[in-house]
Formats: C-alpha cells, structure tokens, sequence
C-alpha cells in the first residue's frame, strides 16, 4: 500500500494551518485559501471573493500533498517508514519545504531519536525569530515521528456550548498563552475581547470580523489572526518614523506570528554631513520616503480599505480587490 497522510495526520496539519474557506490575505497579502493554499501551490490561485466548500478543501489538500510533498517526503524517508513518520514529515515539509535538507532526517534514519528530536527542534525560526509556535509544531512533530503519539487536541477536542455562544472558538492549534497575545491584539486596536483567561469574547471577535470584510463566525482561524497581524504590523509601520521608541504586540497562534523588537528609530542621515550635502541627500531621502510609503500603501491596502470604508465605500471595495 502507497504512503499517504492519515486522518490524524491531516486534522494535526489542519490544526496548524487552519482551514478558511474563503480567500483572504496571509500576513504578508499573498492571497491564500484552504489549509494555508496560495497561487505557489500549483492547485488553486485564490482570488478576492473566492469561497470552496468543505470537500473541496479536502480535496485540494490531496492534490496538494500528492504533487509537492508526499513524493518529497517518500525521498527523503523512504517507502517503507512508519504512518507516524509520513503524518511528520508531510506536517514539517508543508510547513518548511524543507525536508530534503533537513539534518533530523539522517538521524532518524540512522535509528538516533533524541539527536532527530533535537535537530528537529532547530527548525523553530521566522525571519531569525524563536516562534512559540513554531517550538510547539516541532515537539508535536517529534512524538508523531518517534513515539506516534498525536496531540491531546487531535484525539479528543470538545467544547461546550455555553462556552460558544459567548467566547469565541479557536479553530487552529493555540495555547493558552498563546489566546492572551491574540487577546491583547483585539483589545489594543479597540474591541473589547473581556477579561477572562485563556478565553476571548465571542462579540469581540464577531466585531473584528465584520470590520475587516470576514466571515463573521466567532471562530478564530488563520484569515482572522492574520488580518489581526497585518493590522498590528500596519500600526506599527506607520509609526516607525517616529523619534522616541516604539512597542508593538506580539500576535501568535499556531505558528505564525507579528513580532516586533522594540528599537530606536535611526538617525537622520542629513545631521552628519556637510551643510552643502544635506540638501541634496535630504532630497532624496524624501523621494525615497515617498516611495516607500506609497509602497506600504500598496502593502496594506486591505487595511486601508478598512480606514476608508464608510465615506468611500467604493474605493474600499476596489482596494480589497485584488
């Protein structure tokens, strides 16, 4: 019988990426639809508006694990491995692309499981950044490929319906602290997501849905905490030219994350040189200024769309566009 993913498999990746059914922009406004699908894929190029249904999300993730990482993974681990290895590195190739450079593999192989789990361990960057995320994806990745043992979450998950009708559903793996960073998200940018531990108000969530042009479901998912990360990010660039320090939150669930280091802004370039430079170079730092803010424009135009959308609810729409 051919390797495949397995029914915990997916529901761990699931759990990971998120599942949306309809298309909206990753933190970096890559169209993306599904389990973390963009154009990239060679499955589906998602586009503004475009919804799939359940099955068919089902079935792009097949195709997907069938044409790009499935026959990566077989390469690098072989045919002969157990499922629990297939679910890892299937999990760890869609999240990386990586697996046929990864060092855990030799290990593995060589039957060297605490040196795979640390090697493993080491793939726990974002631009540079430790993620929590990220270090939890890489733990959980670890006891399905050595132990086969799934997170508490993906043998059993239940949620009461008292608890639904007034917090919000988490629909992608998030740990409690974790839900704090993404409270504390909501309630700097004005939504009230209350005050209780580990738990969001469901109104909150339903309120940033409806402003940001989502599905409004009370479930927190990756389009909700990745138009949350754009919108911190974005708040964030706008203020990075100001002369005192700044501070951002810092948004994290699953294994994506909006991470900012407090630092100065820099110095004016035009204080240290001559005075008969500094006009010429401040010239053309504000020709660069320019560019660079009509390039975040462009960036962040779905967060735009939001500032503008009740006096012009026109271009609002078209900025969501494409």
């Amino acid at each position: 019988m051919s390797p495949n993913v397995s029914p915990k498999g997916r529901k761990f990746i699931y759990g990971h990426e998120g599942v949306v059914l309809k298309a909206y922009r990753d933190v970096v406004g890559v169209w993306t639809i599904g389990p973390g699908l963009t154009a990239a894929s060679g499955v589906i190029t998602p586009k503004a508006g475009m919804t799939i249904t359940s099955e068919k999300c089902d079935e792009l993730f097949d195709l997907a694990v069938a044409r790009n990482y499935l026959p990566r993974v077989v390469k690098a681990l072989g045919a002969n491995v157990s499922p629990y290895a297939i679910d890892a590195g299937v999990s760890f190739d869609w999240n990386t692309g990586a697996i046929l450079r990864a060092s855990w593999v030799k290990s593995f192989l060589a039957g060297k499981k605490e040196e795979a789990r640390q090697r493993l361990g080491l793939w726990n960057k974002a631009g540079g950044k430790v993620l929590r995320g990220l270090t939890r994806r890489r733990g959980e990745e670890a006891n399905i490929l050595l132990l086969g043992k799934y997170p508490a979450d993906i043998e059993a998950a239940s949620t009461t319906i008292a608890d639904t009708a007034r917090f919000a559903v988490f629909v992608v793996s998030a740990t409690t602290p974790e839900i704090e960073e993404v409270r504390t998200g909501l309630t700097n940018i004005g939504f009230d997501a209350g005050t209780v531990t580990g738990k969001i108000l469901r109104s909150a969530v339903e309120g940033f849905q409806k402003t940001y042009n989502l599905t409004i479901d009370g479930k927190i998912g990756r389009a909700t905490l990745s138009t949350l990360q754009r919108e911190l990010d974005a708040r964030r660039k706008a203020k990075s030219g100001a002369v005192t320090t700044t501070a951002s939150t810092t948004v994290a669930a699953g294994d994506q994350a909006v991470s900012t280091v407090t630092t100065p802004a820099p110095a004016d370039p035009t204080s240290v040189v001559p005075d008969h430079m500094a006009s010429w170079i401040g010239g053309g730092i504000a020709i660069i200024a320019v560019a660079y803010l009509a390039w975040q424009a462009y960036q962040y135009r779905d967060i735009i769309a939001v500032r503008v959308a009740n006096k012009a609810p026109r271009l609002a729409n078209w900025l969501r566009s494409f």
